[in-house]
C-alpha cells in the first residue's frame, strides 16, 4: 500500500511545478566528471528556455512537455571551484564550490553501506579526514515499484572533514584516499547502498523480464500498486504452488502436533535451546540454523469474537513471513516491525483456530522476534486475543522460499527504481559494486543478474562505465576438508562476471574478512585493493588488478597444470607448497598436492578428476600469492585436454 501511495504521489507532482531548476545531484560542493562533456539536467516550465553557465561555458536547452530539460556543458579539465548557474525566465539557481574531478558510484549492500565510524581505528581515521578534495553524496534507501525521476528525500554533497567523514561509506572513503595518492584530482563519491539487498533489486524491470523466471514476480508487483489485496491472494497461490513443486505435503493444512515445542515467548530462534551456536563459534545472534522454519500455534475464540472483523498480528518478523489461518493463506510480509494481515470475514470460527507461519531468514535475530504481547488476533472492537497457546516449530532442511516481490530489501527492481533511476544521466568515472551476501541461496542466477545490472547502468550512465566488483568476504566455518560452500558459489559467479567483461575487474577479498563478523571493519585494505584495481582497469597503469588470475587447468597424462596471468614476479606460497587446491570428479573433491613453477601450479596424481577447485569454502585459508603480496583468488575450473 505504501508503494502505491508513493508512486501515485510522484505522478501527481509535475516536475514543472518544482522550484529548483537543477536536479538535486547538482548542489553546493558537487564533483562533476572531468575531461568529457558534462550532462546537466533538471525541471522547468514546459517549453521554457533554460540557460546554463559554468566558468566561460554557456549552453541552452528547452524543457519538454513534461518539464524536463537537459543540456551538455563542454568537457573541462580537473579543477575548480566553479559556480554553476541556471536560469529560465524569472527563475534562477546557483550552485557553488563545484569541482571537476573523477566521480564514482559506490553501490551494494551492507559492507558498502558500513560507515567509516564502524571501521578499524575509526577515531583516528575520522580525526585525520581533512582532504576537502573528496566529497560524498549519499542516497537514502528508497524502494519504489516504478522508476523515479528524482529523489524523494533531500541529498547533499558533503566535503570530507572530521565532522562529516564518519558517515562516509568506509570502503569508498578509503578507496578515494588511496586513489588520490596516485591520481591527483578531486574525487566525488555517490553512495547508493542498502544492507540485505539482492542483486535483482538493482536491475530494471524491462531487463528482468528478459530472464523469464521473474515475470510472475514482476506481474505481482505491478498488481500490488493497483490492488494490494488481489496481489496478496496471488502471492498466497504462488507461494503454495512453489511449495508443492518441491514437496508433497501441505504443512499449513496438516496436523502439527508432532512438531517440536518452541520456547514460550519465542524470540530469535538463534537463542533457542538446540539452535544456539556454541560460545565463540559464530557471530553473536547467529544460531546453528538459517533458512526456513515453520511455526504454529492455536487460538480459541467465542462465536461473538469469530464473527467480528479481525487481523492477525505477528509483531516483528525477520526476515520474511508467509502466514495461514485455518489452512487459508492470508498474505506475507518482509522485514516488518509489526507484521499484520487482515483476515477475510468468515475465516475464523468459534472454538479452535490454527495459525501457521513460515519464516525465511538468512542471517541472525531470525523468527518472530518481538515481545509476546505483539502476537494476537486483533478484533474489530479493538480487543485482542493473545496468541499465548504453545508454539511449535519444524525446520526446513533444503528448500529456500521465493521472496516477496514488494519486500523492501528482497523485492524485485525496487532499488533500481528508487535509488539508481533517480540519479539521472550523471557522468561517472566508474562504479564500485560490493554485494553478494544476500545472494547465497540464489547463486545460480547471480552471474546473469550482475551482467544485466552492468548493462542496465551503462545504458543510463554511459556505455563505457567500468565496474570494480568486490568479492564477498570470508565468513563462517574454516574448512578442514573439501566442502561445498554457498559463499564460494557466489564468489565464483563474481569471478566469472568480471572475467567475461573487458571493462570490469574483480577485487579479491576472501582473506580480509572475519569468520565471525559478516561486516569486517578492515575497509582500509578494501579501499587499497580497490584503488589498485582502478589504476589498472580505469587509468591504464601497468599493474595487476588483483593478484594472480587463473587462466586454465590442462591435463598432461596423470597431471594437471593450472596456469595464471597477471602474475607479478613469480607465484609464491607461504609456509611451504601452496595449499587449498582440490581435484574433483563427478562424485567428490579431494585435496591435491601442488608445486610451483613460475606462473604455473602443477597437480600430480590427477586420476579421473574433471575439475580443479582452489580456495573453496566459507572462510578458506589459502596461501598462493605473488610478488605483489595480493592473494590469488578462488576458482572452480574444468580440466581441459
Amino acid at each position: 500500500m505504501k508503494f502505491a501511495v508513493l508512486a501515485s504521489g510522484l505522478l501527481a507532482a509535475s516536475p514543472a511545478l518544482a522550484d529548483p531548476l537543477l536536479h538535486p545531484m547538482f548542489a553546493d560542493h558537487a564533483v562533476l566528471q572531468r575531461d568529457r562533456p558534462i550532462p546537466v539536467y533538471g525541471a522547468a516550465s514546459p517549453g521554457a528556455d533554460v540557460t546554463v553557465t559554468m566558468g566561460s561555458a554557456k549552453v541552452t536547452a528547452k524543457a519538454g512537455k513534461d518539464g524536463h530539460w537537459r543540456a551538455s556543458l563542454p568537457a573541462l579539465a580537473a579543477g575548480g571551484p566553479y559556480t554553476l548557474a541556471v536560469s529560465s525566465g524569472a527563475q534562477s539557481q546557483t550552485v557553488s564550490d563545484v569541482l571537476l574531478g573523477d566521480v564514482f558510484l559506490c553501490t551494494g549492500q551492507s559492507n558498502m553501506q558500513l560507515s567509516v565510524r564502524r571501521t578499524t581505528n575509526a577515531e583516528s581515521e575520522i580525526a585525520n579526514a581533512t582532504d576537502a578534495q573528496v566529497r560524498e553524496l549519499a542516497i537514502d534507501r528508497v524502494p519504489s515499484p516504478t522508476p523515479l525521476t528524482t529523489f524523494t528525500s533531500p541529498v547533499a554533497w558533503k566535503v570530507e572533514s572530521p565532522q562529516t567523514a564518519g558517515d562516509f561509506s568506509g570502503s569508498c572513503f578509503y578507496f578515494a584516499r588511496e586513489l588520490r595518492k596516485h591520481v591527483k584530482v578531486p574525487v566525488g563519491l555517490v553512495t547508493a547502498a542498502w544492507g540485505g539487498t539482492r542483486e535483482r533489486g538493482w536491475v530494471s524491470h524491462p531487463t528482468l523480464r528478459k530472464f523469464g523466471y521473474y515475470n510472475d514476480d514482476l506481474d505481482m508487483l505491478a498488481l500490488n500498486t493497483r490492488d494490494p489485496a488481489a496481489a496478496s491472494k496471488r502471492w498466497d497461490s504462488a507461494w503454495e504452488n512453489w511449495w508443492h513443486a518441491n514437496s508433497k505435503d501441505s504443512p499449513w493444512k496438516e496436523d502439527t502436533s508432532s512438531w517440536a515445542v518452541a520456547p514460550k515467548y519465542l524470540g530469535p530462534w538463534g537463542d533457542w535451546p538446540g539452535l544456539t551456536s556454541p560460545e565463540g563459534t559464530a557471530e553473536q545472534g547467529v544460531g546453528i540454523f538459517v533458512g526456513q522454519m515453520w511455526l504454529t500455534t492455536h487460538v480459541t475464540l467465542t462465536a461473538a469474537q469469530a464473527a467480528q472483523p479481525a487481523a492477525l498480528a505477528l509483531g516483528k518478523a525477520a526476515e520474511e513471513e508467509k502466514s495461514w489461518v485455518n489452512g487459508v493463506g492470508v498474505g506475507g510480509s518482509s522485514l516488518e516491525p509489526d507484521a499484520r494481515h487482515v483476515l477475510p470475514r468468515g475465516l475464523l470460527h468459534a472454538g479452535d483456530n490454527s495459525i501457521i507461519v513460515n519464516i525465511f531468514c538468512s542471517w541472525k535475530n531470525c523468527g518472530l522476534a518481538g515481545p509476546a504481547s505483539t502476537r494476537a488476533i486483533i478484533l474489530g472492537d479493538g480487543s485482542k486475543v493473545p496468541l499465548d497457546q504453545p508454539w511449535r516449530y519444524k525446520t526446513v532442511d533444503s528448500l529456500i522460499a521465493p521472496q516477496l516481490p514488494w519486500g523492501p530489501m528482497h523485492g524485485i527492481g525496487l532499488q533500481y527504481n528508487g535509488m539508481i533511476a533517480p540519479i539521472g544521466p550523471y557522468s561517472f568515472k566508474g562504479a564500485i559494486w560490493y554485494q553478494g551476501e544476500s545472494n547465497l541461496y540464489f547463486a545460480r542466477h547471480y552471474q546473469e543478474g550482475l551482467t544485466a545490472l552492468m548493462a542496465d547502468w551503462r545504458a543510463q550512465f554511459g556505455a563505457g562505465l567500468p565496474f570494480l566488483i568486490v568479492q564477498i568476504p570470508n565468513y563462517g566455518p574454516v574448512p578442514t576438508q573439501p566442502v561445498e560452500s554457498l559463499w564460494s558459489e557466489v564468489r565464483e559467479a563474481q569471478r566469472k562476471t568480471a572475467e567475461a567483461d573487458a571493462n570490469a575487474a574483480l577485487v579479491v577479498a576472501f582473506d580480509i574478512g572475519d569468520p565471525k563478523n559478516l561486516h569486517p571493519p578492515n575497509k582500509q585494505e578494501i579501499g587499497r585493493r580497490l584503488a589498485i584495481a582502478a589504476r589498472h582497469q580505469i587509468y591504464g597503469e601497468a599493474l595487476a588488478p588483483s593478484g594472480a588470475r587463473v587462466v586454465a587447468a590442462q591435463r598432461a597424462g596423470n597431471a594437471v597444470t593450472v596456469s595464471f596471468k597477471d602474475v607479478t614476479g613469480a607465484l609464491t606460497a607461504t609456509n611451504g607448497p601452496p595449499n587449498a587446491f582440490e581435484l574433483c570428479d563427478a562424485s567428490a573433491c579431494r585435496w591435491a598436492q601442488a608445486s610451483l613453477a613460475g606462473d604455473h601450479v602443477a597437480l600430480p596424481d590427477a586420476g579421473n578428476a574433471t575439475r580443479v577447485r582452489y580456495c573453496w569454502g566459507d572462510s578458506p585459508v589459502c596461501t598462493l600469492s605473488d610478488a605483489s603480496g595480493l592473494p590469488a583468488g578462488p576458482f572452480d575450473l574444468l580440466i581441459t585436454p
